[in-house]
Formats: structure tokens, sequence, C-alpha cells
């Protein structure tokens, strides 16, 4: 997985190691003095489930980087300075530790930076068509939380966003 030549957002699915220096390198621009990453990566607990072992990712690999991408274009709505956007996902196994999906996001000034990264991991969780599949020391399922899919335009801000 290889940054885009051209353009200000990045979003792809991924069997491999997520990317995290070179989205981090890639989002970095003159005219953004911040740049905010988050990483999600595989806990040894669930809600309910101790001793987790590691996680399987599944994806509608057609529909979940046009998701990313309607995130990406939400986030450029709420927030118009933003920068570059990378909205990353791993799919497969995944051991304890290891990052399962990556946000990054620069803007001229950090709170817009915090918040539409806030805002787009939040969006991703709510929108994008990504399951878990979770074994720990009790047994195997999918993972607690689930719901129905909805879009990022539905999804409020936290302060000082837009909507």
């Amino acid at each position: 997985m290889h940054a885009p030549t051209h353009g200000d957002t990045w979003v792809g699915l991924t069997a491999a190691t997520l990317p995290i220096g070179p989205a981090y390198e890639w989002a970095v621009r003159p005219d953004c003095g911040a740049v905010v990453l988050f990483s999600g990566t595989v806990r040894d607990h669930a809600v309910g489930r101790t001793g987790v072992q590691h996680l399987t990712y599944e994806a509608y690999d057609e529909q979940a980087p046009a998701k990313m991408n309607d995130i990406a274009l939400e986030v450029r709505e709420r927030w118009p300075a933003t920068g570059r956007i990378a909205l990353l996902h791993r799919t497969g196994r995944l051991e304890l530790g290891e990052s399962s999906v990556i946000v990054v996001v620069s803007s001229p000034h950090r709170p817009e930076a915090f918040e539409a990264g806030r805002y787009a991991i939040d969006a991703l969780k709510a929108s994008v068509p990504i399951w878990k599949h979770e074994v720990w020391d009790g047994g195997s399922d999918w993972g607690t939380g689930a719901h129905d899919v909805v879009s990022p335009e539905s999804l409020p801000s936290r302060a000082g966003g837009v909507g």
C-alpha cells in the first residue's frame, strides 16, 4: 500500500501491515501546522470478553473504499481547511498490538485537525462495512456492538465542528 502520487485523500484496505510512518509523512504539507494520527490497535479484551487472542477483519471490498471516500468528503465539508486525509484499514488476521486502522488528518491548526480526526474514526466505525471476528479464552464470535451502517453525513460533529 503506497501513498497516492497526487490528490489529498488516501483510502484503502490491505492485508499488509499499515504504513503508519509513510501515512504521517504523506500528510505533512507546508500549509498545515498540525497532523493528527490515530491508530487503533488490537487489545487483549472486549466488552465481556477477556483474554482476546487475535482478531480477523473482513470487509465488503467493493464498498468500503467508497464509504471511506464519502467520509473524507464530509470531513472537507465540515472542516474546509483540511489538508490531507488518510483512512486505512487492515483485513485478515491481526495479533495483539497490531494496528487495525489508522486515520491521519492534516490541517493548518490543531483544533480542526483533532476534531476532523475524531469525526473520521467515528464515521469510519459507523459507516464502513468492515466486520471484526474475535477469538478469546472462552470462545470466538463476531465483535460486540454491531449496528446498521449509517451515512457519514448523518453523524454529529464533536465540539467546534459544523453540523
